[in-house]
């Protein structure tokens, strides 16, 4: 489903992925699509079964880590909050979550360098204004996972790196500092977890909103292919970039084209969006096997 066409409730927005909308004045149901974005750019050719595969995946995520922040699940069944005609929409890839009001930064943790982290870092031996160490090279562990915070871009735009001193102007020192702390301690959690089923978490993103009481909460999505960097443990080595079981898989695949990363995206053939699906499809079963 590239896109979903629901009557019954007010749409609020269609994101790169996620259609948005509104339960009540404090719920919101979330469609997870099969769009995919490379380069913040949405491709025109949906990815077979995306949308249920993140849905699933995220809801393990938020379970498993949910006695580290709290995050924006209810619990409603989103087939109970549509029209009958249109059940077939949500199910298993819709999530009806509170409403919370969102801080404006993308909570990035890096465990090892690669992307624009492994860009900056050959140019200023920094990320986002955090120094590391000499000789490191692409696809290295770093000593200890950082916080690499960038701004939230509109569709179409990219997000840009900031670094600690510019996101305590943004959301306040002491909110910084929560979000920086929390969001280290889900990476690092998630990422020992991870390792036990061979998969190297190298990097994510998080974001969080506040409730009426400013109490901080997990939305949006959660390490996901689509918002982490998952490289298979088998396979690693330190100096090349990994392969993956994430959307690098298409944006090498844009590269090998020379898509100059700007709309409109061209068509993705049918056997390279099926190998992204299930590339998808093996982090979520490894990622969740039960031994």
């Amino acid at each position: 489903m590239y896109q979903s066409s629901i009557t019954s409730l007010p749409l609020i927005a269609r994101g790169k992925v996620r259609d948005i909308y509104a339960v009540g004045d404090d719920k919101l149901l979330l469609v997870t699509c099969d769009r995919l974005s490379a380069y913040d750019v949405i491709l025109p050719t949906p990815i077979p079964h995306k949308g249920e595969i993140l849905v699933e995946l995220a809801n393990f995520w938020f379970a498993k880590l949910q006695h580290i922040v709290p995050n924006q699940l209810t619990g409603i069944d989103p087939a109970s909050v549509v029209a009958q005609d249109e059940r077939d929409q949500v199910r298993g890839r819709a999530i009806v979550v509170n409403k919370y009001k969102v801080l404006p930064i993308e909570a990035v943790v890096r465990g090892y360098l690669e992307g624009s982290g492994w860009s900056e870092y050959q140019q200023t031996q920094s990320v986002c204004g955090v120094k590391l160490p000499a000789g490191l090279q692409r696809a290295s562990k770093l000593p200890e996972p950082i916080f690499t915070p960038a701004t939230k871009a509109l569709a179409g735009e990219h997000d840009e790196n900031i670094d600690f001193a510019t996101t305590e102007k943004i959301i306040g020192a002491a909110r910084a500092a929560q979000v920086r702390e929390v969001a280290i301690r889900l990476y690092t959690e998630a990422a020992e977890y991870a390792l036990t089923k061979g998969i190297i978490i190298a990097d994510t993103k998080f974001e969080f909103g506040l409730d009426a009481k400013g109490q901080l909460h997990l939305i949006d999505e959660v390490l996901t292919p689509d918002s982490s960097r998952f490289w298979p443990l088998a396979t690693y080595k330190v100096g090349s970039s990994p392969e993956s079981f994430d959307k690098q898989y298409i944006r090498n695949w844009l590269d090998s084209i020379g898509f100059n990363r700007r709309p409109p995206a061209p068509d993705v053939p049918a056997d390279i969006a099926q190998r992204t699906s299930d590339k998808y499809r093996e982090a979520l079963d490894r990622l969740t096997a039960k031994n």
